[in-house]
């Protein structure tokens, strides 16, 4: 047996009486108030510290680059060319109104000063692109000590660059590996808690159960990215029976909305971690998963979820029909599938407030393990969510229509720009679909108005 020196006893019972005061720590402070949904309010107050110290960080370096006559960068939040929302045919009549005397209802002929439109909806598209600059972080005005969002980030003063130090050091020392155990504290006590709810018979103590279950360790892994939320209109939220869609920024998304309801999740069965916690999640929960095989078949997939849903008694299902994270300053296409079943929609909005972190994943760009790292050495994430008045499919409507009923209301709630564009341009080139619908635009135009005249 080896003994231990004098030295080298008091350095390991100050280790171990430093390991029992922070897991007291994280028993009283993080992990009770989590299994019971209560908060003491301090990620509140840290929020607020942080804003304070944000505006004088920013105020900070407006001053500094003042002085060193430095050209701060600022975001074009309403893109760099003002564009007027009007049709095909109205900027057609206006350029041959001032280009010719050739008036469109008169000449419908086509008309080579026709193809200047063209050229400028494509310089525009070079320039300004609505749809791609939606697949990037959201670049921030005011600095929030973190140099991922900032292109200003340089050196300005001893003191500022002391504070960004002391930044990193809390972040990377103190708040990484705090977060790295509450996560792996939560995900560790869904697969034993749900796997051991698994064995119940089913009723209502199994469903009591493994609902404060999902609902405890979702909310100690929100704790995990000090997650700060805020829930509007609690009495509009999903109940059993019907879908819950909301628009789609983050695989975090998930954690957010589930800890605050109790819902059966959608997706793919997955190998190594992420299968262990589904197959231990679908004990406890009839959840629906997938084979790889089975994700391509449209037909198997409505025919699972109809089923789930036709049942009353099971949870409502949790979808994202926008099929991929969009930086959380608009809404974009939203798949068909989910609103073809007949199901009464929850719609759901979540807007994140980057200037704590920004919440998008860019999977294009990182993988889920740098995205992962990346949220959990921000400073926090911060977002609202709000629960929308249930939505029904009106008997004119067919399934594309109804889904863009439900995303223009999401879009107007949670403040974001509603895009008819598919978020699957992200991989994808534009379809030739989409071009041949400008083509038919302009064709009917010119068609459309001969005809009338032919009429007449």
């Amino acid at each position: 047996m080896f003994l231990l020196l004098p030295f080298d006893s008091l350095i390991v019972n100050l280790l171990g009486i430093s390991l029992t005061v922070l897991f007291t720590l994280l028993l009283v402070f993080i992990i009770v108030p989590a299994i019971f949904g209560v908060s003491f309010g301090i990620r509140k107050l840290y929020m607020k510290t942080l804003l304070k110290i944000f505006a004088w960080a920013t105020l900070r370096m407006e001053r500094g680059a003042k002085e060193k006559n430095h050209q701060l960068y600022k975001p074009y939040t309403n893109g760099i060319i003002a564009k007027d929302p009007t049709s095909l045919e109205e900027e057609i009549k206006e350029i041959r109104r001032s280009g010719s005397n050739k008036a469109l209802d008169k000449t419908p002929e086509f008309e080579l000063s026709d193809i200047f439109y063209f050229c400028r909806k494509g310089m525009e598209t070079i320039m300004d692109d609505e749809v791609t600059k939606r697949f990037s972080a959201e670049e921030l005005e005011s600095w929030n000590l973190l140099s991922r969002t900032n292109y200003n980030f340089q050196y300005i003063s001893l003191r500022l660059t002391i504070l960004w130090g002391l930044g990193v050091l809390i972040r990377y020392c103190f708040l990484l590996p705090l977060r790295i155990a509450l996560a792996f504290t939560g995900i560790s006590l869904l697969v034993v808690g749900t796997t051991m709810v698994g064995y119940l018979p089913n009723g209502r103590l199994k469903e009591f159960l493994s609902k404060h279950v999902h609902l405890m360790c979702y909310r100690i892994c929100v704790r995990a990215l000090t997650a700060i939320i805020t829930y509007h209109n609690r009495k509009n939220r999903p109940r059993n029976g019907g879908i819950c869609v909301a628009n789609h920024t983050s695989p975090i998304d998930v954690i957010i909305l589930a800890s605050d309801g109790y819902y059966a999740m959608v997706g793919q069965i997955h190998g190594g971690l992420m299968g262990v916690i589904q197959r231990a999640m679908v004990k406890a929960c009839p959840h629906v998963w997938f084979e790889r095989s089975e994700v391509k078949d449209r037909h198997l997939v409505a025919k699972r979820l109809t089923e789930h849903v036709q049942d009353k008694s099971k949870l409502p299902i949790l979808i994202f029909p926008e099929g991929t994270c969009i930086n959380n300053t608009s809404v974009m296409m939203f798949k068909k599938g989910s609103f073809e079943i007949g199901a009464t929609v929850y719609p759901v909005a979540i807007k994140y407030d980057p200037q704590f972190g920004d919440a998008f994943w860019n999977s294009s760009k990182y993988g889920m393990v740098t995205y992962l790292l990346r949220m959990m050495t921000s400073w926090a994430i911060v977002c609202s969510v709000w629960y929308l008045p249930p939505m029904t499919r009106e008997k004119d409507e067919d399934a594309v229509q109804f889904a863009n009923r439900v995303k223009s209301a999401i879009a107007r709630q949670g403040g974001l720009v509603d895009l008819l564009w598919d978020g699957g341009l992200k991989r994808e080139k534009v379809k030739d679909t989409f071009k041949e619908e400008q083509q038919k635009l302009y064709s009917k135009m010119i068609v459309g108005n001969h005809e009338d005249r032919s009429r007449s």
